[in-house]
């Protein structure tokens, strides 16, 4: 029987490892299928039989299914710890993701807004309680290029206004200082002003920068929809995620002269390799540009 080791797995890296419930479910999603694969078309009934060319055929049958790199490579990320978890309960005698490649993800280029799409988003305004707290969130977004999750866990005690910078909690709780412009100093100043002390009301103890209309914590989703809405009203028409606000900022810095290394330190990368992405985002601008306006080009 093949559940119970995936079973033991499962409550391993819930109870042991203390994973999160994204990953927890990621684990699962990921193995389940695996695990149908092996009992269905492979059809072994011990870990101990399975091999090298049963986990091959497995991931070929994803590509063939049309799963990108990405998706391939994670799952075989999950199948590669279960079964070094299977050998360290001696279920199985030997690994057999030994020698499996994974695959290198293909990196795509991030979808970025044009300095005016940029200003066309930003020229909302408005004095309602959440016009005002709905440019002051964008504002900041594009001036500081905090991810969403961080945006939306942001605490008024977070925000340093008099000396122009915002503190947040990155990936793995790394915190770090990031500068805030005039323009975004402003709009999260009258947010703070007149705005966000209606919409908390009784919620006098309520420590998140931004709410919703009930005074609670603005959720990723909440803010997603938000963003959607107004690009929607001010007529933008390609696809923007709150992720495209943080691209542009980048894309934007380095387009400006910002060096690598300052733009790597404000949007929180680990390794200089995933901010490198943006220069080849800013040669491909550029190359478009000298299509469009270069009299031999």
């Amino acid at each position: 029987m093949l559940k119970p080791a995936f079973d033991e797995f499962m409550h391993y890296l819930q109870v042991e490892k203390g994973v999160s419930e994204n990953t927890l479910k990621s684990y699962e999603r990921d193995l389940k299928k695996y695990l149908l694969y092996i009992e269905k078309r492979v059809q072994k009934s011990a870990w101990n039989d399975i091999g090298r060319t049963d986990i091959t055929s497995f991931l070929y049958k994803l590509k063939d299914d049309g799963k990108s790199s990405a998706t391939i490579a994670r799952t075989i990320s999950s199948i590669r710890s279960f079964h070094r978890f299977l050998v360290r309960e001696q279920i199985t005698n030997h690994d057999a993701t030994i020698h499996i490649e994974t695959p290198k993800k293909e990196r795509k280029l991030p979808g970025i807004l044009s300095n005016q799409d940029v200003d066309t988003l930003l020229a909302i305004s408005g004095n309602t309680p959440l016009e005002m707290r709905n440019k002051a969130m964008l504002e900041l977004l594009y001036a500081t290029g905090l991810r969403v999750s961080e945006l939306v866990s942001l605490k008024v005690s977070d925000l340093h206004l008099t000396m122009g910078f915002v503190r947040c909690l990155g990936k793995g709780s790394k915190e770090r200082i990031v500068p805030l412009g005039d323009v975004a100093r402003k709009a999260v100043d009258d947010y703070l002003r007149f705005s966000r002390t209606s919409l908390v009301k009784r919620n006098e103890d309520q420590h998140a920068l931004f709410v919703n209309q009930h005074g609670r914590p603005l959720s990723r989703q909440g803010f997603w929809k938000i963003l959607k809405k107004l690009a929607r009203d001010v007529g933008i028409k390609k696809e923007i995620t709150p992720h495209t606000l943080r691209h542009s900022f980048a894309t934007h810095l380095l387009e400006n002269g910002a060096d690598l290394r300052s733009v790597q330190e404000m949007l929180g990368h680990a390794d200089i390799s995933t901010t490198q992405i943006y220069t080849h985002v800013t040669k491909a601008r550029l190359k478009d540009i000298y299509r469009e306006h270069h009299p031999r080009a």
